[in-house]
């Protein structure tokens, strides 16, 4: 069958799925049998076509309310980590790569503009800050800022502050993107600007194995949020066959479960900051907690949520 055809067949059902709501637990079932039907064919004989990416999106809602639906799973929180949110960044995963390349190509701005203008690191990161790390090297500890505010008062503070900047993150996505795009700008610059800062004296290495103990978690959190600020704001820019306002409460719903999910990874990188980063450890400890960070986020927002899809889709 030409993909004309099977959209001309189909197009007037898939309407009625998504304008006409179903909360009758069997009669969504059915529908979610459908929709996956389709998507099958679709996938068979139309692998590349918009149709195949318009029914992945269809039945990935319907199995997020068929989840939320069940009448043995009571434990909606539980139902959430291991099953809606990993749904959501599957939908979201080519958002999640545009965001990771915008704060990348950031940084890459930040190491290069650093390494060619001695004033830039002074221009993003602060006199103080600069003076202070500077003392600190010439008294042979130049990250000794970190332990330097009490522990329960650091880890109170910093978590706040990231969760602040992941909800800003995600909140500028309701700029049609552009609001969510310069907060992983000026992220990235500064990453990029401060890395190169301790690479020009020789201590890239030593700083790698300290900041980014808690920053694996901490950098990777931002990005995913840059992701659901790039998902609320394409909502608003491509709204496909719904009202644009329709749209954009459903990018703002799904963008917001996304940054929420995101909490216990801010707390997480918190807690290591303001308690793990100040000490001094091995390279090999310091080494296996940047790794077990990255492993654990390429895992769980990467790699997971398409097992997940494909579970769904082959059930």
């Amino acid at each position: 069958m030409k993909e004309a055809v099977f959209v001309k067949r189909n197009t007037e059902k898939w309407e009625e799925f998504e304008s006409t709501p179903a909360h009758d637990p069997d009669r969504l079932t059915e529908r979610f049998i459908e929709l996956t039907d389709d998507l099958s064919y679709a996938r068979t004989f139309y692998p590349n076509a918009t149709v195949t990416r318009y029914l992945n999106g269809v039945a990935s809602q319907f199995h997020q309310k068929l989840y939320a639906n069940r009448r043995e799973d009571r434990n909606r929180i539980a139902a959430f980590w291991k099953y809606e949110l990993p749904i959501l960044m599957f939908e979201s995963r080519f958002k999640l790569l545009y965001a990771f390349l915008f704060f990348f190509g950031a940084c890459l701005l930040g190491w290069m503009s650093a390494a060619h203008d001695d004033t830039y690191v002074r221009l993003i990161m602060g006199d103080a800050y600069v003076n202070q790390t500077l003392e600190n090297i010439k008294n042979g500890n130049p990250l000794a800022i970190y332990g330097g505010t009490g522990q329960a008062d650091m880890f109170m503070q910093i978590t706040v502050n990231n969760i602040k900047v992941s909800f800003v993150a995600f909140v500028l996505g309701s700029f049609f993107s552009f609001g969510t795009i310069a907060i992983l700008f000026q992220n990235g610059v500064m990453l990029g600007s401060f890395q190169y800062f301790f690479f020009e004296r020789d201590l890239l290495l030593a700083s790698v194995l300290k900041i980014w103990i808690h920053g694996t978690l901490e950098i990777s959190a931002i990005v995913i949020a840059g992701a659901a600020g790039l998902v609320m704001g394409h909502s608003l820019l491509f709204p496909a066959t719904f009202s644009r306002l329709e749209s954009f409460k459903q990018g703002a719903k799904k963008g917001m479960k996304i940054v929420i999910g995101l909490v216990p990874v801010f707390i997480t990188a918190g807690f290591l900051e303001s308690f793990i980063t100040r000490l001094t450890l091995h390279p090999v400890v310091s080494g296996s907690i940047i790794i077990v960070s990255a492993v654990f986020i390429v895992w769980y927002f990467v790699l997971y949520p398409r097992k997940v899809y494909q579970e769904m889709i082959n059930s």
